[in-house]
């Protein structure tokens, strides 16, 4: 997906804090992926959540691996 997350995912100081979120929503990348983690699937995230879509959630997905690819680790 390359980074096409970027038309969907946004951050704004005033919404939610910040936190990366679904553009036109309140719900955050952080929430998509503690539900994925929990064993939720696509389809369930779609009916607990009405606003979402299977792209949205692929966008949850790349933004956080972009993110997780840009960190930095430090030896201990």
């Amino acid at each position: 997906m390359e980074k096409h997350y970027k038309e969907r995912i946004i951050s704004d100081p005033n919404i939610m804090l910040g936190k990366p979120i679904i553009k036109g929503t309140r719900i955050t990348v952080e929430l998509i992926l503690k539900k994925l983690a929990e064993g939720m699937s696509y389809d369930e995230l779609l009916n607990a959540y009405p606003h979402l879509t299977k792209e949205d959630i692929m966008a949850a997905i790349s933004y956080s691996a972009d993110v997780i690819s840009q960190e930095e680790v430090i030896a201990s």
